[in-house]
């Protein structure tokens, strides 16, 4: 079938911005694993800047899927049962309470970051410790979570399972565990995997709210690309890649599972 021109132009001008996207990310990735970045690849492969990193950075490592953890096991405690409360109340309140929670995303990660140190800096140990950026983080995650999760309570009539469960005896809490729970896997995974993915990646919150013995992933890469040489910091971007891509893909997967349903 002969195709218009519009298609060819179209096509053309996908492929001329992903490789406005996608070729810098290869060349960051080819200079991380190559001897020499200037020589290109003709000075070879090589593991040793990832190691250097490895060994140099191991700490933001692990301090980064610490507070990822932290943060999604916080959201998951509030945000869950937040949401089927948001759901299930007709009240003003709960709809005004709905819109603040946004908020966080609206206002920059700096401004966020200086009311945390203005209300709480002058507490010595929290603001030396990991927890004060955690605060930070649930604050800008929180409204992910809550607002995945009500969008699938919203498209389902969850009420009328609660009220088919409370007719058969079930508490409220087993309501809650075996009913709504259940039937919102879909949202709580979404917001999981953005919870996390916003957590790893988040740097202008983290950036304002680290010490020096509390840097993450990103605060250590800015770090890396204004003291170390080039490979190094590629090396770094390599790694903060490899954490960051099964988060986003695993978000786009649980986005597609929840549209299924409503196609049908």
């Amino acid at each position: 079938m002969k195709r218009p021109f519009s298609y060819y132009l179209q096509l053309a001008f996908t492929l001329l911005v992903c490789a406005f996207m996608v070729v810098p990310v290869l060349m960051s990735v080819t200079a991380g694993l190559t001897s020499n970045y200037f020589q290109g690849l003709s000075s070879g492969l090589t593991l040793r800047w990832i190691n250097e990193v490895l060994t140099l950075y191991s700490d933001t490592l692990w301090l980064t899927l610490q507070l990822a953890l932290a943060t999604l096991l916080v959201n998951l405690l509030v945000g869950v049962p937040a949401a089927y409360y948001l759901a299930t109340s007709a009240s003003r309140w709960a709809r005004i309470f709905e819109e603040l929670i946004v908020l966080p995303v609206a206002i920059p990660g700096l401004a966020i970051a200086l009311a945390l140190i203005i209300a709480y800096g002058g507490h010595g140990d929290l603001r030396t410790s990991w927890l004060f950026i955690l605060i930070g983080h649930v604050l800008y995650t929180l409204p992910f979570m809550v607002r995945s999760v009500l969008a699938v309570l919203h498209s389902i009539d969850f009420k009328q399972l609660e009220e088919g469960a409370a007719s058969l005896g079930a508490g409220f809490w087993r309501r809650f565990r075996d009913v709504v729970v259940p039937n919102c896997k879909g949202g709580i995974i979404s917001g999981a995997l953005m919870t996390l993915t916003l957590s790893v990646g988040e740097f202008n919150l983290t950036w304002m709210l680290h010490t020096p013995l509390t840097k993450t992933l990103p605060v250590g890469l800015a770090d890396s690309y204004a003291s170390m040489r080039l490979e190094i910091s590629s090396a770094y971007t390599l790694i903060f890649l490899l954490m960051l891509l099964p988060l986003m893909i695993g978000v786009q997967w649980s986005g597609t599972r929840l549209r299924k349903p409503a196609a049908r």
